[in-house]
C-alpha cells in the first residue's frame, strides 16, 4: 500500500464494519511500504525492483558482525584447536544444508522466515512460537553485537561501556526506520571499508607472524582442553555454533525480494540465492576460524578476557604496520561492522515482533514501533553483560534454533515431495489449521527432550550432543507425523487458485481487497464469506469478529467466492 491508502487519524486495528460501511484504512506507518517493506504479506513482484546480484549483495552485507570472531575464539579456547575446528566445519556444514531449501522457498515465493514457516508444517498459529524464537534470536545477538561495539568505542574514545551501549542502539533507528531500501545503500556503501578491515590483519600477520598458524593448530585452549580430539569438546563446541542457525532468517528477510526466476536470469538468480541464503555460513565459519586465530595470536598480549572481544585482537593485529594508527583503524572497522548487521537485526527483529503480536493481538500499528520494543530488549540484555555468558547462552539457544530450522527444512525436502504437505507454500490464515503438529510438534518434541539432555538429565554425552538430538529428532519426527496424520492439518479447506505455478508466477493479476479497498497480486488474496468478495492476507489476519467462518463445513454456507481479476500491463 501507499501513503495515500491511509487517512492520518486512520487506525489499524479497526475491525472491518459491516457490509457497505466505511472500509478498514491502515495508520500512515503501515500503510507507507517504502517503510513497511510488507513485513506481514508476501512482497508482490511489483515490489521486487532489486536485480539478483543487488539482492545477494545487501545480504551478505548483513553477515559483517565480529559475533563470529568472538564466538570462533571462546570456542577454540574452551575445547582446543582440533575439537574447535571439528566443531565449527560440522555446524556450518549443517547449516548451509537445512539453509538450501530456505532460502530456496523464500526467494521463490516472496515470502519471510514466518510465513514460509506457516506453510511447511506449523500452521497459523503455530508458527507464533517461532516468530518469538526468532524474534530472540534477533535481539540476542543485537545484543552481542552491541557489546562488541561498545568495547571498540571504550577502547579508542574512553566511552564508557555502559554509555557506549545506549550509543549502539540509538544509532542504527534512523536506518533500519527506512527500510530495505535505506539497509540496501548502507550494506553497500560500507562493503569495500569492511573488506580492506577484514583481510588487513591477516595480511599484516602473514608477513610479520609467520609461523603463528603451526602454532595456533596445536593450540590446547585456556581450560586445560588439550590439543586432541575430544568428543565432548565437539559436542559442545558444535552446540555452540549451531546458534546462528537462525541467521537464515535474517537471510531470507532479504531474499523475499529476489526477482521472479526466468530462463534470462536463471543461472545468476541460482547462484545469487545459494550465496545470500545458505552461502553466508562459509564466510562465517572461516570467520570464526579467523577470530580464534587472531585471539590466539593475541592472548600474550592482552590476556583471556581481552583477546576474545575483538578490538583487542584487531588492534594488535595491525599494530606492526599502523604502530599508533592502530587502535582508531581497528575501532573503524569494528564500529561498520556491527552497524552493518545490527541494522539488519534490528529490522528483522521488527518484522518478527510484527508477525507475533498481529497474530496474538489483530493489531498492526506498523513495523517501525517494534524496531524500538526489540532494541529495548538488546539493550537491558546488554546492561546485563550478556557477553560473559556467552557460550552458555548461545548452547541453549540452539537447541530450540535447530529444531525449528531442522523441521522446516525436512518439510520443503521430504513432506512436499512425497505429498504428505501440499507443494506450494501457504501462508494466508483463510486455509491453514491454528496448528499442525507436523511441524509443530516434531519442534516442540525435539526443543524439550534437547533441553532436559543439554541441562544434563540424560548424563554427559547426551549433555554434550543436545544439538544433534535436536536436530535428528525434528529430521525423523516431521515426516513420521506428517505420514501418519496423512497431511490433513495442512491445509483447513482448499485454495481454489492453489499451486506454486500461480503464486510466483501470475504477475499480472491483481485484486481488490473487499476490506481496505487496495489491489494486491493474486499469493496475497483470499477468499472471505463474510466479506463476500477477496479479501488481503494482512486484513484477514487483523479480523477478529469473523469466527474463521471460510474454515468451517461448507454445507453450512457458501465458503468459496470467486475472485475478480483486474489484469495490468507487465
Amino acid at each position: 500500500m501507499t501513503d495515500t491508502a491511509a487517512a492520518p487519524s486512520a487506525k489499524a486495528d479497526a475491525q472491518p464494519p459491516p457490509e457497505g460501511g466505511p472500509r478498514r484504512n491502515y495508520a500512515r506507518m503501515a500503510a507507507d511500504e517504502s517503510r513497511e517493506d510488507y513485513s506481514l504479506r508476501y512482497a508482490p513482484h511489483s515490489f521486487r525492483r532489486w536485480s539478483p546480484t543487488m539482492v545477494a549483495s545487501t545480504a551478505l552485507g548483513g553477515i559483517a558482525y565480529l559475533a563470529d570472531f568472538a564466538i570462533g575464539a571462546s570456542i577454540v579456547f574452551t575445547y582446543g584447536f582440533t575439537s574447535g575446528l571439528a566443531s565449527i566445519l560440522t555446524a556450518a556444514t549443517i547449516i548451509f544444508v537445512t539453509g538450501i531449501p530456505i532460502a530456496r522457498a523464500c526467494a521463490k515465493y516472496g515470502l519471510d522466515m514466518d510465513l514460509i514457516t506457516r506453510g511447511a508444517g506449523f500452521g497459523y498459529f503455530g508458527s507464533t512460537l517461532t516468530s518469538l524464537i526468532y524474534a530472540s534470536f534477533t535481539f540476542i545477538f543485537f545484543a552481542l553485537e552491541g557489546s562488541i561495539m561498545a568495547q571498540a568505542m571504550h577502547q579508542a574514545i574512553g566511552l564508557p561501556v555502559q554509555a557506549g551501549y545506549l550509543v549502539t542502539t540509538l544509532i542504527v533507528i534512523p536506518i533500519v526506520f527506512r527500510g530495505m531500501g535505506a539497509l540496501a545503500k548502507v550494506q553497500a556503501w560500507t562493503q569495500p571499508l569492511w573488506i580492506i578491515g577484514m583481510v588487513l590483519p591477516f595480511l599484516v600477520l602473514a608477513f610479520e607472524a609467520p609461523d603463528a598458524w603451526g602454532a595456533f593448530g596445536s593450540f590446547g585452549g585456556t581450560e586445560g582442553a588439550g590439543s586432541g580430539f575430544s568428543w565432548i569438546g565437539f559436542g559442545l563446541g558444535t552446540g555452540v555454533a549451531l546458534s546462528l542457525i537462525a541467521q537464515i532468517g535474517e537471510q531470507a528477510d532479504y531474499l523475499r525480494f529476489m526477482p521472479a526466476k526466468t530462463e534470462a536470469n536463471r543461472r545468476r538468480w541460482n547462484l545469487a540465492v545459494l550465496a545470500a541464503g545458505p552461502g553466508w555460513v562459509i564466510i562465517g565459519a572461516a570467520k570464526q576460524l579467523g577470530g580464534a586465530f587472531l585471539a590466539f595470536v593475541a592472548l600474550a598480549a592482552v590476556g583471556k578476557t581481552h583477546a576474545l572481544e575483538p578490538i583487542a585482537p584487531q588492534i594488535e593485529a595491525l599494530r606492526p604496520w599502523l604502530g599508533s594508527f592502530a587502535l582508531p583503524a581497528a575501532a573503524l572497522f569494528v564500529i561498520v561492522s556491527q552497524v552493518k548487521i545490527n541494522v539488519t537485526n534490528a529490522y528483522s527483529g521488527s518484522l518478527s515482533w510484527s508477525n507475533f503480536f498481529s497474530r496474538l493481538t489483530h493489531r498492526h500499528p506498523g513495523r517501525v514501533w517494534y524496531i524500538f520494543l526489540n532494541l529495548a530488549i538488546a539493550l537491558t540484555l546488554m546492561e546485563m553483560n550478556m557477553f560473559a555468558a556467552l557460550n552458555k547462552l548461545l548452547g541453549f539457544y540452539s537447541n530450540v534454533g535447530i529444531a525449528w530450522i531442522t523441521a522446516v527444512a525436512v518439510d520443503l525436502v521430504i513432506n512436499k515431495r512425497v505429498g504428505w504437505s501440499p507443494k506450494y507454500i501457504e501462508f494466508k490464515r483463510a486455509y491453514l489449521y491454528a496448528v499442525n503438529p507436523a511441524g509443530f510438534g516434531s519442534m516442540a518434541i525435539a526443543s524439550v527432550f534437547s533441553i532436559l539432555a543439554f541441562f544434563g538429565l540424560f548424563g554427559r554425552y547426551a549433555e554434550a550432543f543436545s544439538t544433534f538430538i535436536a536436530a535428528g529428532l525434528a529430521l525423523v519426527l516431521c515426516p513420521l507425523i506428517a505420514w501418519a496424520t496423512k497431511g490433513r492439518y495442512y491445509l483447513a479447506r482448499p485454495n481454489p487458485v492453489s499451486g506454486p505455478e500461480v503464486a510466483v508466477a501470475d504477475v499480472t493479476a491483481t485484486h481488490t481487497c473487499a476490506v481496505c479497498e487496495t489491489a494486491y497480486e493474486l499469493p496475497d488474496i483470499a477468499d472471505c464469506p463474510v466479506q463476500a468478495g477477496p479479501i488481503c492476507s494482512l486484513c484477514c489476519s487483523l479480523d477478529a469478529e469473523c469466527g474463521d467462518a471460510c474454515r468451517k463445513d461448507p454445507a453450512a454456507g457458501p465458503v468459496l467466492m470467486p475472485l475478480p481479476t483486474v489484469r495490468t500491463a507487465v
